[in-house]
């Protein structure tokens, strides 16, 4: 708990990135796709859930594809022809935050305008917390989960136990 007004845990975050190659982006997603049985989010910053599943679209030929604690991962056969994919959970973790006070502890560490269209519940935006790179997921209307390096993970959840 960071104060009465902000709850605070941290888990691990089973995190895989795939990307297309240049030119490859409409064949790879629709392969992937029928893969995993959901549709894709269409631009940067949108996000899909699906079963046990988060698609987030980091960049525009890259997902995330976060999956709930303790779930299995989908086996993925990409085409090397079409992209790649690479397992990123082991150096990530995953911060969920909520409380009424969310807004005003974020604005003191990260660059985020918690009331923009771009940080609506269901969005995803890439920030930085004191220099290191941080993905800021809006779970609701006071509740967010932070997807951070896990080296940076003490220092993170010091600094928010704090405030």
């Amino acid at each position: 708990m960071a104060s009465p007004n902000l709850s605070l845990s941290v888990a691990d975050c089973p995190l895989i990135q795939v990307e297309a190659w240049d030119e490859t982006l409409r064949q790879f997603e629709s392969s992937l796709s029928a893969a995993l049985g959901t549709r894709f989010p269409a631009s940067v910053g949108e996000t899909v859930r699906h079963k046990n599943l988060l698609v987030i679209r980091i960049a525009p030929r890259r997902l995330w594809l976060a999956l709930d604690d303790g779930t299995q991962a989908p086996s993925l056969a990409i085409d090397p022809d079409l992209g790649c994919s690479v397992c990123l959970g082991e150096g990530r973790v995953r911060f969920s935050l909520a409380g009424a006070d969310i807004a005003s502890v974020l604005s003191t560490c990260i660059a985020v305008d918690w009331h923009a269209p771009t940080t609506a519940p269901g969005r995803a935006v890439q920030t930085s917390f004191h220099h290191v790179p941080v993905l800021l997921l809006r779970t609701g209307e006071t509740s967010c989960d932070l997807v951070a390096p896990r080296s940076f993970a003490r220092s993170l959840q010091d600094w928010l136990a704090d405030s």
